[in-house]
């Protein structure tokens, strides 16, 4: 979602502007003191609100920081005299 929220559920349906049908959903919203939880049975979701899905998530506690690749000199073209 936008902003410092992210709901994890199970899809149960949604139309042609991705409103979403969610059950058995967690929101996370992210705050100064960390992540903090809110349990909901059922929600209709608008879908401007939705900037990425990603199937199979268990919530932001699940997630890895992303750690990109480190490249050497010389490596892709780069630094070759």
């Amino acid at each position: 979602m936008r902003g410092d929220k992210e709901l994890v559920g199970y899809l149960r349906g949604f139309d042609d502007y991705v409103n979403l049908v969610l059950e058995d959903v967690t929101e996370y919203e992210q705050t100064v003191d960390g992540w903090q939880t809110t349990k909901l049975d059922k929600i209709l979701l608008n879908g401007n609100n939705v900037s990425l899905m990603i199937p199979g998530s268990d919530g932001p506690e699940s997630a890895t920081p992303y750690d990109p690749p480190k490249s050497s000199p010389g490596e892709n073209g780069v630094g070759n005299e």
